[in-house]
C-alpha cells in the first residue's frame, strides 16, 4: 500500500487548464485523467484518420482493378475496341474527365481532421521539463526501494496492477537525462539496462554505439579505468573510426600507463588499498535531507517494528468527537495505526463522489509544495517533494490538504474500510 502511494505520486503529472501557468506537470497526478483522456482522444482521432486513407485507397483500389482489366481487352485489339463507337465515347471521358477527379482523390489530403485535433491538444502537452521531471522522480524512486534496474524495466513493481514495460530507448532516455545531471552513478545503471536489452535482441531505434559511449564515460567518471577501457574496446569494435571513442581510448591509455610507472614504488600493500579507492563506484546521490535514509527506510517497511504488546493496545472505535453534536447521530470510524507519536486513520469520512468533487475543483489551484530556504527564508521548490498542494487566499496550506494533495508526508490519513 505504501510503495503504491508513493509510486502514484511519482507518476506523470498533467498540463493544466489553458488560463493556468505551465509549471511542473509531473509533481501532480491529480490531472492524470485529464491527460489520459487527451491521448484517448487523439488515439480515436488517428483511427479516424486511418479509416478515411483505408476508404480512400479502397476507391483507387478498386478503380485500378477496373481499369486494368479494361485496357488490358483494349490493348489485344486496339483497333476492334475503337470500332466500338461506346468504347469511343468513354475512353474520351475517362481521359477528360474520370483520371482528373481521380487524381483530385489521390492528392486529397485526409489527414487535416487529425491535425487539426493534434494542433489544439499540442497546448495542454507536456514538455521537456516535465519528462526530465518524471525521469528524476523514478530514479528517486529507485533509490528509495532499492531496486534495480531489470526490475524497473520490466514492470515488476509490487502494489502496482498494470503492468509496464520499459524499452530499450526509455532506458536510453533516463540515462541521459542522469547524464545531463552529472549524476553518473544511475547513467552507469540505465546505460547498462539498455546494453543489455540490446544485447538480448531487442529491436530498437537506439545503437550500442550510442549506449557505450554514455556508459564507458560514465564509468570512468566514476574511478573504474579498467571497465571503462573495456567498454570503449568494445564501442571501437563496432565503430573503428568513432572519433571520440578513439580519443578517449588514447586518454586511457595514457592515465593507466601513468599509473603503472608511479605504483613502481609503492608498496604492494598500498597499491591494493589504492587500487580498491580508485575504483569505489559513487553510489546514489547524497545532497539531500540527514533523515533521508531513516524515510527511505520507512517506506521499504524497515522502519521500527511495534511489540505485540505495544499492538495490543491499538483499538477501532467510534469517534464522536468528545461529544460533538455533529457526530452524535454519525459518530466516525476511527483506527489506530500507531501509539508514539500516536497516528489514526479515520474511515469512510466522505463518499467518493465527494471525494470526486473535492479533487475537481481543487485541480485548478494545485501549485507545487514549497518549502522555506533554511539561510534566506524564501519559499522554493526541491528536488524531493513531489507533492503538490492547494493554498487558501493567504498561502497557507489549508487543513483539508491530505483530501487534496495526497502528500507523502501527512499523519492523518483518510479511507474505507476494507
Amino acid at each position: 500500500m505504501v510503495f503504491t502511494m508513493a509510486w502514484c505520486l511519482l507518476v506523470l503529472g498533467v498540463l493544466l487548464p489553458s488560463s493556468y501557468a505551465h509549471t511542473d506537470f509531473f509533481t501532480s497526478i491529480g490531472h492524470m485523467t485529464d491527460l489520459i483522456n487527451t491521448e484517448k482522444d487523439l488515439v480515436t482521432s488517428l483511427k479516424d484518420y486511418i479509416k478515411a486513407e483505408e476508404s480512400k485507397l479502397e476507391q483507387i483500389k478498386k478503380w485500378a482493378e477496373k481499369l486494368d482489366k479494361l485496357t488490358d481487352t483494349a490493348t489485344k485489339d486496339p483497333e476492334g475496341f475503337l470500332g466500338h463507337p461506346v468504347n469511343a465515347f468513354k475512353l474520351m471521358k475517362r481521359l477528360n474527365t474520370e483520371w482528373s477527379e481521380l487524381e483530385n482523390l489521390v492528392l486529397k489530403d485526409m489527414s487535416d481532421g487529425f491535425i487539426s485535433n493534434m494542433t489544439i491538444q499540442r497546448q495542454y502537452f507536456p514538455n521537456d521539463e516535465d519528462q526530465t521531471g518524471a525521469a528524476k522522480a523514478l530514479l528517486r524512486l529507485q533509490d528509495t526501494y532499492n531496486l534495480d534496474t531489470d526490475t524497473l524495466s520490466k514492470g515488476n513493481l509490487p502494489g502496482v496492477k498494470h503492468k509496464t514495460f520499459l524499452t530499450a530507448e526509455d532506458c536510453f532516455e533516463l540515462g541521459k537525462i542522469a547524464y545531463t545531471e552529472s549524476d553518473y552513478y544511475h547513467t552507469e545503471l540505465w546505460m547498462q539496462q539498455a546494453l543489455k536489452q540490446l544485447d538480448d535482441g531487442e529491436v530498437s531505434s537506439i545503437d550500442k554505439v550510442s549506449v557505450l559511449d554514455y556508459l564507458s564515460y560514465a564509468v570512468y567518471q566514476q574511478g573504474d579505468l579498467d571497465k571503462a577501457m573495456t567498454l570503449t574496446k568494445r564501442l571501437l569494435e563496432l565503430d573503428p573510426e568513432h572519433q571520440r571513442a578513439n580519443g578517449n581510448m588514447k586518454y586511457f591509455e595514457y592515465i593507466m600507463a601513468k599509473e603503472k610507472e608511479s605504483n613502481k614504488s609503492v608498496a604492494k600493500t598500498n597499491d591494493k588499498a589504492e587500487e580498491e579507492s580508485k575504483t569505489q563506484k559513487m553510489g546514489p546521490s547524497k545532497n539531500y535531507l540527514p533523515e533521508r535514509q531513516k524515510y527511505e527506510m520507512l517506506c521499504r517497511g524497515e522502519g521500527l517494528k511495534m511489540t505485540p504488546r505495544r499492538q495490543s493496545k491499538l483499538f477501532c472505535r467510534y469517534h464522536d468527537g468528545n461529544r460533538n453534536p455533529k457526530y452524535i447521530l454519525g459518530p466516525v470510524k476511527q483506527e489506530d495505526e500507531w501509539d508514539r507519536p500516536r497516528i489514526v486513520r479515520f474511515l469512510e469520512i466522505i463518499s467518493d463522489e465527494e471525494i470526486e468533487t473535492v479533487k475537481e475543483l481543487s485541480k485548478p489551484r494545485l501549485r507545487r509544495a514549497t518549502i522555506s530556504n533554511p539561510i534566506t527564508g524564501v519559499l522554493e521548490t526541491a528536488h524531493y517533494r513531489i507533492s503538490k498542494r492547494q493554498p487558501d487566499g493567504e498561502g497557507q496550506i489549508l487543513f483539508a490538504q491530505p483530501l487534496l494533495s495526497l502528500s507523502p508526508h501527512c499523519f492523518l490519513h483518510l479511507s474505507r474500510f476494507p
